[in-house]
This record gives C-alpha cells, sequence and structure tokens, in this order.
C-alpha cells in the first residue's frame, strides 16, 4: 500500500509540471484498484477530505509547488554568512515555515514588490500612486523607500487621538504665548523656591546677627546689673525691631525730636496709637554700650514725676535703643533760645522747683543715690502742662553706700560742668548743683550757656559782684512785683555757682528754698510790708538772704514737686544748711 501512495504521488507531481491542478476523474482512475483508500495533491485549506462524503463533482483543485535553497536547519544565518547567498536588494531571507523543513526562501521587503532573487529585482511600490493612505484624513501624502508618511498642510496638525487626523491648528502667535507662559511659570517657580532658600539662610543670620548685637549692646552686662541692683526685666519691656523700625517710618528724617551727645531722638507710634520717644545711641565704641546699660540701670532705680520714665529698650540692633514715654512740649532749652516763647516768671519757678525736687530725689531718696552728670536745659523736657521732666541719665552714675564722691572721667557739657570735677575728676553730688546753677541763670536771663567762648556762669558771679545783676536780667519777666524774688533766685544761683564744691548748698536745701520763694511769693502776707514788718524782713530779707539757713515751708499735703495743694496751713521753720532734711 506504501508503494501505492507514493506512486500516485509521483504520477501526480509529474502531471503538476505541466498543469496547477487534478481532476478528480484522474485520481479515481489512479485509485480504482486501491480497494477504499483514496489520495491526491491539493493546495492546503483548498479541500476538506472526509471519506463518508467524498464529492466526484469537485472538477478541479488548485496545488502549489515550492521549493527551498539549501538544505541547512538554520538556513537564514547560516546562508548570509556564504558568498552564494541567494537574496538581493531590498530583500529578506525567510526560513521555510514548515516544521522540519530545509533551506531558505527570499522576499521583497514591506514597501517593495518583483522577484527577489535578481538583482534590483525588488523595486519600491509607490503607495501614494497605488492607494493614496492619506487621503482619507486629510494630509499629504509623501513617498518614500519602502514606505509613505502623511503630512498635514501649513495651518493644521496631527490630531494624535483621532487617528492622526489633520486638524485646524493654533497660531504661532498662542503657540508662542503658551510657550512663553509655560517658561515664565518655570521661572516662577525656581526663583520662588530659591527665594525661599535665600529667606531661610538670610533668617538664621538675622537671627545670629541679633544675637550679636544683643552681646554687643551689653545685653547680659545689663541683665547681670539689674539682678545686682534688684531690678527685673519684667519691669521694662523689650521691643523688637521691628516694632520700632514701624514706629518711627524707619527712622525718618521728619522723625527727630533732637539730638545730644549721646544718640538721637525719634518720635514713635506705637500698635496701640501710644506715642513715644525712642532714642537711637551713637554706636561704634564700647563706652556707648557700657552707657546704655548705664541708663536702664539707673531709670530702673527711679520713680518719680518729675523725671522722664522708660517704658522699655531694644538690644537686637546695631547700636541700642531706649523708649520713653513722650513729653510732647519739647526742652527747656528750646523755649529760652530757639522759640523764645514768653514764658513768665511764675512758669520758670515752676520749672525750677520742679527740676530741683526730682534732683534732690535722685541724691537723696533712692536706694541708691543718683549722680546725673549732665544737668542742662536741653535735658529738662516739658509737656502739655509746663511740667518739668529730667531727662538723659546716659552719664549718670550710682553712689555706693558710704561713699560722696566718684573717681571717674570727666563727662557733661561744656558751660555746665563743675570746675572742681573738671579738675579733680571726682564727681560729687555737688557737681549737679553747679550744673542746675547755670539753668536757674538761663531761666533769669534767657541767655545760652556758651556764648563766644564765655560762660554764662563767670559773667553771672561777675555782674552780681559787681552789682550789675539788673544788667543781665531778662526785662519781659522782671517787675515791681516779683524783683525781691529775682534777686533771691538770684542770690541762690551764685551760692550754686561757687567754686568750692562744700561751699554750695545741696539739691535738697535748693529745692526746699525755691519751693519757699514760689510760696511766699503767690501770698497774700509775703508782699504786704504792714503785715509784722520786723517778721516780715526776717523772714524775707535776711533769712533767705543768708548763707547759713533756708526757709522749710511745709504743708499738710506735699506733692512730688514739693508744691503744698489747697489752702493747708503752713509751718515756716528755719534749718541750717547742715541739717540734710
Amino acid at each position: 500500500m506504501a508503494l501505492q501512495l507514493s506512486l500516485v504521488a509521483f504520477l501526480l507531481l509529474l502531471s503538476a509540471a505541466s498543469t496547477t491542478t487534478t481532476t478528480a476523474a484522474a485520481a479515481q482512475a489512479l485509485l480504482k484498484n486501491c480497494s477504499n483508500n483514496y489520495a491526491f495533491i491539493a493546495e492546503q485549506g483548498q479541500f476538506n477530505f472526509s471519506p463518508a462524503s467524498f464529492e466526484y463533482t469537485i472538477q478541479e483543485l488548485p496545488v502549489v509547488l515550492n521549493w527551498a535553497i539549501g538544505n541547512d536547519t538554520d538556513p537564514c544565518d547560516e546562508a548570509q554568512k556564504r558568498k552564494d547567498f541567494a537574496c538581493r536588494a531590498n530583500s529578506m531571507c525567510v526560513n521555510r515555515p514548515i516544521n522540519g523543513s530545509v533551506g531558505y526562501l527570499c522576499q521583497c521587503k514591506p514597501g517593495y514588490e518583483g522577484n527577489p532573487y535578481l538583482p534590483d529585482g525588488c523595486k519600491d511600490i509607490d503607495e501614494c500612486k497605488a492607494s493614496n493612505r492619506c487621503q482619507n484624513i486629510g494630509a499629504l501624502c509623501i513617498n518614500s523607500p519602502g514606505n509613505y508618511s502623511c503630512s498635514c498642510p501649513k495651518g493644521y496638525k496631527s490630531d494624535v487621538m483621532n487617528d492622526h487626523r489633520c486638524i485646524k491648528g493654533q497660531p504661532k502667535i498662542i503657540l508662542l504665548l503658551i510657550v512663553s507662559l509655560g517658561v515664565t511659570v518655570g521661572f516662577l517657580v525656581l526663583f520662588v523656591g530659591i527665594s525661599w532658600i535665600c529667606c531661610g539662610i538670610k533668617k538664621r543670620q538675622f537671627i545670629k546677627l541679633k544675637e550679636k548685637y544683643f552681646k554687643e549692646n551689653g545685653g547680659f552686662l545689663l541683665l547681670q546689673q539689674l539682678a545686682n541692683h534688684g531690678g527685673s526685666v519684667e519691669t521694662t519691656k523689650i521691643f523688637t525691631t521691628e516694632e520700632l523700625e514701624k514706629a518711627t517710618n524707619n527712622y525718618h528724617e521728619s522723625r527727630v525730636l533732637g539730638e545730644g551727645g549721646y544718640g538721637t531722638v525719634y518720635k514713635g507710634v506705637l500698635p496701640d496709637n501710644k506715642t513715644v520717644a525712642i532714642k537711637k545711641s551713637k554706636g561704634g565704641t564700647l563706652s556707648q554700650s557700657e552707657q546704655f546699660v548705664n541708663e536702664v540701670i539707673v531709670l530702673s532705680q527711679i520713680n518719680h514725676r518729675n523725671v522722664v520714665k522708660l517704658l522699655g529698650c531694644c538690644l537686637e540692633t546695631e547700636v541700642p535703643l531706649l523708649v520713653y514715654e513722650f513729653v510732647s512740649h519739647g526742652t527747656l532749652y528750646e523755649h529760652l533760645h530757639k522759640k523764645r516763647s514768653s514764658l513768665s516768671f511764675e512758669l520758670r519757678m515752676k520749672i525750677a522747683v520742679e527740676t530741683a525736687g526730682a534732683l534732690a530725689y535722685l541724691h537723696s531718696s533712692t536706694s541708691m543715690p543718683i549722680i546725673h552728670r549732665d544737668v542742662k536745659a536741653a535735658n529738662i523736657l516739658l509737656d502739655e502742662n509746663y511740667t518739668a521732666k529730667v531727662s538723659d541719665f546716659g552719664a549718670s552714675r550710682l553712689v555706693p553706700s558710704g561713699q560722696t564722691e566718684i573717681q571717674t572721667l570727666v563727662l557733661g557739657t561744656l558751660g555746665y560742668l563743675d570746675p572742681e570735677y573738671l579738675q579733680s575728676n571726682q564727681l560729687t553730688e555737688k557737681s549737679d548743683v553747679y550744673s542746675f546753677g547755670v539753668v536757674l541763670v538761663e531761666l533769669l536771663t534767657s541767655k545760652v550757656a556758651v556764648s563766644k567762648d564765655r560762660c554764662l556762669a563767670s559773667i553771672f558771679v561777675a555782674s552780681m559782684e559787681e552789682d550789675f545783676l539788673n544788667q543781665i536780667l531778662d526785662d519781659d519777666i522782671v517787675n515791681e512785683l516779683n524783683i525781691e524774688t529775682v534777686q533771691n533766685v538770684a542770690s541762690l544761683a551764685k551760692r550754686c555757682l561757687r567754686v568750692n564744691g562744700e561751699e554750695r548748698p545741696n539739691m535738697k536745701e535748693v529745692a526746699m528754698e525755691l519751693e519757699g520763694m514760689t510760696i511766699m511769693a503767690k501770698h497774700p502776707w509775703g508782699k504786704n510790708a504792714n503785715f509784722c514788718p520786723e517778721e516780715n524782713e526776717y523772714l524775707l530779707g535776711s533769712s533767705l538772704n543768708s548763707d547759713g539757713y533756708v526757709v522749710d515751708v511745709r504743708g499738710g499735703d506735699r506733692s512730688s514737686s514739693g508744691l503744698t495743694n489747697g489752702n493747708d496751713s503752713m509751718q515756716i521753720q528755719m534749718l541750717p544748711y547742715g541739717d540734710g532734711r
């Protein structure tokens, strides 16, 4: 049977050389003597064989005759290495798809057609001419070797989400704007990131800088001194640099209230609308920091209505800052020498009494005596009621218990300096007395302390000794009603200006004497010559002009300035200067 099948196959192969079809009749004739076995050759997939229902009506079936080159089991890899490789240009080697077969075949590459075994046998297919596949999507077809591409016309773009169809494109200006916006946003994000990092670095540097300034401005020394003197940091508010910069409009020149040897004073408005005076010390030296700390320490010991009140301080800036209550009416110096305001004699006496009372308080009523060391008209502030406020304690000194003088460098203002202190460097309470004596002379004469290299104090003393007092007094304040009080004040000022400090009265005595003069000048019987003339002469004449006694006038209710209130009964007592009360 195997021989018969082989013979039939051979006959069919021979017939295939002349035709590509096999007839059913021929197959039937060949298989007449083959019992129930049938066999013939046809193209795979063209005939479904079934012995139970063999169809003789089929006249012809296609037959495929194929071949292969070589007999290698992995032909393409081996064949490409040999010189007799059969596949030509634009073709490719293909292994036979039948399992167990050997050899290889050649095929034209996609996009080419022709005979792959001939040189240049595979020709490029022009897809744009044969079938323009771009036409249905509205694109232009562009042929290329072995392939083609679709290109949208100008003003259109390929829509990736819609089968690459050409749609109306965005104008270049819009595209440019989109690109610009993207670049801008990118740079903005980058800038914000860099700024955030820089801000963090600057913030850390700023904190370190504030710590440095705190140390340089004597912050640790201040805390130590406050502890040593029994003060407390809670009594003074610590302001931040930002608060004070905002309060003074960044220390604008329009906010300057005045300038002195130890710094500049600015007007400031705090967030609660409270007006304050902010003193900005002159920086650059260790002594300035020490003076700043000294002023805080001194003011922490003071509680008096005629001494400017310290509200707080700032230690975080390059130069130290102090915050005081705002005294609205300027300085005594401005009223006497710049504004030329008509301060009456009674008002001048009021200012003298309050200033003397404040200095007496500093010398004898604080826990530790305080020497101001820079008493002058520019350091006496006036509020809207012309109440005197002693200020600027940068040069002040605390006097240790049991001491009456301090060995120190000379500090103060020319024209107000105590000559004894200037020569010996020995600072005492009497140095403030001398300076206050100069202020009294300014109140009487309305002249500056130093003029054309001449001191007002020496001119005044010489005029008193030569009986020329009336020639240097301010005519606007002197009249027949107050001439006697003016002379008494001048006599007191002369005693304050004595060269020998021991011969000067102390500030408590000066304050009491000035207060007595004020009360007696206001009392209706003070000038009544017909009322007890002997006693009147004794009280207003010899006692007030005496170097040995002062008048102590005490009332039932005494204000902090020393003035009596109301119509309280008075006691007049003659006290020697050495009493010390």
